[in-house]
């Protein structure tokens, strides 16, 4: 299977990380207009799994080192299966809840708070709970440079509310509390998926412990098996909206299906990176590195989908210098991992 073997090749990986876990909410807003976020992540959980499996029998499969993706789900213990599927039901919990908040809040206001208060508190449970890798010092001021960047966005979505009339407020502070809720469950699937992984070497792994690429494919069934149960609850009893049926999707078109689908696809390709790269840069610091994402979906939401758009100067300066922090503090990350 490929492995990272450098430490500068481990953050290049880091970075597609951040991209893609910054990128894929695009693919619904793409699909807002006519389609139920409800819906949509059925295909985007589809696209999730079908793109495990292109991984898993491309890079997970060649090359000369470690155990090729077959070997290795062979030989998987039932605990380390279990971490690692546990660590997928927990993000897809999170996940649904953060979709909705997208749904009501925007890209560029639930991205930053949900995702950066996950980052906040995975870090701490990656970098206490499994193998602590680099310069605590430097990691945590990253953290809170990062905490900083939350706030200002906090401030600038709250700015941003108070100027929308009622029905929007009030969707807006709902979707706050859910990109809140998202975080905090957001924060513990990485860490679960370690437990199951020999974060130590990939290139020898210890018996009944999976591969990054073992990993995602499990992970990405956790997600499909436990989304039966958790979006079809919120396909019935949806945060907004009249409930959605699956008769709806299946009289989607093939197009709208195929958004979903990339969207799943964007998100695991950053996800198996990150589990790739753990292995030279340590959990803590990958994981930190990847949840700079709300960097990416701000800029996104900001510049793209204009989602703060006729807000005055002073939201302007407070998310100019939420990206500001936001790139500090992921300097300080990548200074601490390499310590």
């Amino acid at each position: 299977m490929f492995i990272v073997n450098s430490y500068s090749l481990a953050v290049v990986f880091c970075l597609i990380t951040m991209l893609c876990w910054g990128s894929w909410g695009n693919t619904q807003k793409l699909a807002a207009k006519s389609w139920r976020y409800e819906l949509f992540y059925w295909d985007y959980v589809i696209g999730m799994v079908l793109f495990a499996l292109i991984l898993c029998f491309t890079m997970g499969s060649i090359g000369s080192e470690g155990r090729p993706f077959l070997q290795d789900l062979s030989q998987a213990s039932l605990a380390s299966i279990g971490w690692v599927a546990l660590g997928g039901i927990i993000f897809n919990a999170s996940n649904i809840l953060l979709s909705a908040s997208t749904s009501l809040a925007g890209m560029s206001v639930a991205f930053p708070l949900g995702v950066g208060l996950a980052l906040v508190l995975g870090v701490f449970f990656n970098y206490f709970g499994g193998v602590s890798k680099g310069d605590p010092l430097l990691l945590f001021l990253g953290v809170a440079l990062v905490v900083l960047a939350i706030i200002c966005n906090g401030i600038a979505s709250g700015k941003k509310a108070a100027s929308a009339d009622g029905e929007d407020s009030t969707s807006s502070k709902k979707g706050l509390i859910l990109a809140a809720c998202a975080g905090v469950l957001m924060s513990l699937f990485f860490f679960l998926v370690q437990k199951g992984m020999d974060g130590e070497n990939f290139a020898n792994p210890a018996a009944g412990k999976v591969t990054p690429y073992t990993a995602i494919f499990i992970f990405s069934l956790g997600v499909l098996l436990s989304n039966f149960c958790f979006n079809t609850l919120v396909m019935r009893k949806p945060f907004v909206g009249e409930p959605v049926t699956y008769k709806q999707y299946f009289a989607g078109n093939a197009k709208t299906h195929l958004v979903g689908m990339l969207g799943g696809a964007i998100w695991c390709l950053g996800t198996a990176f990150s589990y790739i790269a753990s292995g030279k840069a340590g959990a803590a610091v990958s994981y930190a590195l990847g949840q700079g994402a709300p960097m990416i979906a701000a800029i996104w939401g900001v510049f793209v989908w204009k989602e703060f758009k006729g807000s005055d100067k002073k939201v302007y300066g407070l998310l100019a210098l939420m990206f500001a922090l936001f790139v500090a503090g992921l300097a300080c990350i990548v200074v601490a991992g390499n310590q």
